[in-house]
């Protein structure tokens, strides 16, 4: 099943829709659905932050723990004050907001440019305080995955640049969550756009320092009749100042509750589809009018 029936809407719209029913075996991804897998040819020196409200066993041992998380997931990082001239750098640090430290976690290419920031849940800050193996430990298994994914999307995105892109850095593109969807699907839509944009060079991030741009997801699941409903997803991409770029749109029709529970490949060929729109509405972008 194929999406089709373009909608006409104002600003640049970039359109999908599609006709029959969605169902969950919709498509084969086959090989493609794999997690983007490169292997890294950085190594990331992991220093004890000095800006992370931490006394310095504490920093050391945050470090030594986001090394070692990063080790597990076969990214070459060490934790080390001397990093070599050309180490990738992972810089830590943390600030207060309310009752609540928010860790955050920047890494730098070997020339200290920003590449891309994470940052992982708040932490009570009386926890934080107090630096316990059981809060250090949970930052840096949490910290970790997602410093791997960013520096896989970094790596994909100077794979495909110029020497020019490259030096002034990827696109950085904040991805947030989706809205409206039954089941699992504003987890599902976005965990696969995310795959499918940094396979397309661009930088995915969750928070907005940074970002060119932001997409998110509105679905809307509404009745037809006893047993069909109507499911409308809009892609909606802005620009840093706030303007709305444009928007991705897909319609489909389906039996009431078919995807109540699961979305599947649905999520998989929606995503696919939508990454290209989403592409295209941002070269226009970015191209000078």
């Amino acid at each position: 099943m194929s999406w089709r029936s373009p909608l006409l809407l104002a600003l640049m719209l970039l359109l999908s829709a599609c006709g029959n029913s969605i169902t969950p075996h919709w498509g084969n991804p086959g090989g493609a659905s794999r997690q983007l897998a490169i292997p890294l040819a950085v190594r990331l020196a992991v220093a004890p932050p000095a800006e992370a409200l931490l006394d310095d066993t504490a920093a050391r041992q945050l470090a030594d723990a986001v090394a070692e998380n990063l080790q597990a997931a076969d990214v070459p990082a060490i934790a080390t004050l001397a990093p070599l001239p050309l180490d990738w750098k992972l810089d830590i640090t943390a600030a207060v907001n309310g009752a609540v430290v928010q860790p955050r976690f920047v890494i730098r290419n070997a020339d200290g440019r920003e590449q891309g920031a994470v940052e992982t849940t708040p932490v009570p800050a009386r926890g934080w305080s107090e630096a316990t193996p059981e809060t250090i430990q949970a930052v840096a298994a949490q910290a970790a995955p997602r410093v791997t994914q960013m520096l896989l999307s970094v790596q994909a995105a100077r794979a495909s640049a110029s020497t020019d892109a490259i030096s002034a850095g990827p696109t950085r593109l904040r991805v947030l969550p989706a809205t409206g969807a039954p089941g699992d699907g504003n987890t599902a839509l976005i965990a696969r756009l995310r795959n499918f944009l940094g396979n397309q060079g661009y930088v995915i991030q969750d928070t907005a320092e940074g970002a060119a741009f932001a997409v998110t997801a509105a679905v809307s699941v509404v009745p037809v009749n006893p047993t069909t409903q109507r499911v409308e997803i809009q892609w909606i991409v802005s620009r840093r100042d706030g303007h709305e770029l444009g928007r991705v749109v897909q319609l489909n029709e389906i039996p009431a509750g078919s995807l109540s529970p699961f979305w599947g490949d649905v999520a998989y060929v929606a995503a696919e589809q939508a990454a290209g729109g989403v592409q295209t509405i941002i070269r226009n972008a970015s191209t000078p009018g």
